[in-house]
């Protein structure tokens, strides 16, 4: 009985990170979106003055509260990940691959707390932040994102890429398209608006994947459980 609950589990492990990837994904990417729409980046005096604006500011906040979340979700993926590795990970790239996604979290974690400090600097009477301010806040909300936590999430893009093939969990073209996304993210999100949406993307086809292939027949023909 103990050996039938262990296999089990066993078996659970890759359906449940792939669970935790899709929610990631998904907070991640509406997240991005919804501050990319409500504070672009290289915004002038017009954008600033239409900040008052509710809806701007309601985005920024449905955002900041999605960010929690997506980060809780993260970390969870990344824990079933490497108890799904177990034993036979590499140790050098297993720890690549682990400082990258907790840096990752405590950048995306900063930077909007970063935007949260441009929301509320007008805030409560409603009045338009300053302009030092305004591209204090911004330029240290982006430069966190694009410059910091994108370049963080391309090194665990492609740590776990490398571990996932490796170890025969990836395949051949998985494999590929993650060293292109970390490419991507290393040396275009920084430049190019809106690049940094391929992180949420490779995360959602890499959950997507992991169960597909949890839910194929085993070598004796058996479904996971």
């Amino acid at each position: 009985m103990a050996t039938q609950r262990t296999k089990g589990h066993a078996l659970q492990t890759p359906r449940a990170a792939g669970l935790a990837g899709v929610v990631f994904a998904v907070l991640l990417a509406a997240a991005i979106i919804l501050i990319r729409l409500a504070i672009p980046e290289g915004a002038d005096a017009v954008t600033i003055r239409g900040f008052d604006d509710s809806s701007r500011r309601n985005a920024v906040k449905t955002a900041l509260a999605l960010v929690p979340f997506a980060g809780i979700f993260f970390l969870w993926f990344v824990g079933v990940l490497r108890a799904h590795v177990g034993d036979a990970e590499d140790k050098f790239i297993a720890t690549v691959f682990l400082g990258s996604g907790l840096i990752f979290v405590a950048s995306m974690f900063a930077a909007a707390a970063a935007a949260g400090g441009v929301l509320s600097v007008g805030a409560p009477s409603g009045n338009d932040p300053g302009l030092p301010s305004w591209d204090f806040g911004r330029h240290f909300a982006y430069t966190l994102l694009t410059d910091y936590a994108m370049r963080m999430a391309a090194v665990f893009t492609l740590t776990t890429s490398t571990l996932g093939y490796r170890l025969g969990i990836f395949s051949r073209w998985l494999t590929l398209l993650g060293l292109l996304v970390a490419v991507t993210l290393l040396f275009v999100a920084a430049t190019v608006a809106w690049s940094e949406l391929v992180f949420p993307l490779w995360s959602l086809i890499v959950s997507i994947y992991i169960l597909v292939v949890s839910r194929a027949p085993g070598p004796d023909g058996a479904e996971p459980a």
